[in-house]
């Protein structure tokens, strides 16, 4: 079947925040790639992401999911993350693919106590952000993947 929405991909692909963005297993409706957060205490790794479509995309929205364990406030030991962006509530359908990108790469890059789905990881980071920098820093050396050379 043709590609529901090429230009999207082409324009995810071509996004510096991110790199190999591609269809997983062939499946349109899901992509896969891996997040370069810019700011510390996770821009020393490259964290891998899975987006899912819906079959009624755009009318439903995505789904993003980071399959690299990442010690964040929004997102649980799952990799789900908690994206206002993508809940019912907020969804457009015209807010493109790269948009839900950029707004998860923003949510890493700083990390925001109100939006938790790891309270006891919110609380840290309000109430003790050195140790929860240490933390996080220690976690992203085990578990991210290498920064692929720009």
């Amino acid at each position: 079947p043709p590609h529901p929405f090429p230009q999207e991909l082409e324009e995810a692909r071509r996004w510096e925040g991110a790199r190999d963005v591609r269809p997983l297993d062939g499946n349109v409706r899901r992509w896969g790639g891996l997040l370069l957060p810019n700011n510390p205490p996770y821009n020393t790794g490259a964290f891998r992401f899975e987006l899912t479509f819906s079959p009624n995309h755009p009318l439903e929205p995505p789904r993003a999911t980071l399959r690299t364990p990442i010690y964040h406030p929004s997102v649980d030991p799952e990799g789900r993350v908690c994206q206002p962006l993508t809940t019912h509530a907020h969804w457009e359908p015209t807010t493109r693919a790269i948009q839900v990108l950029q707004d998860l790469l923003l949510q890493l890059d700083s990390p925001d106590p109100r939006r938790v789905l790891r309270p006891d990881v919110a609380r840290e980071l309000q109430e003790r952000p050195e140790e929860f920098r240490r933390r996080a820093e220690e976690h992203t050396r085990l578990y991210a993947e290498p920064r692929p050379d720009p």
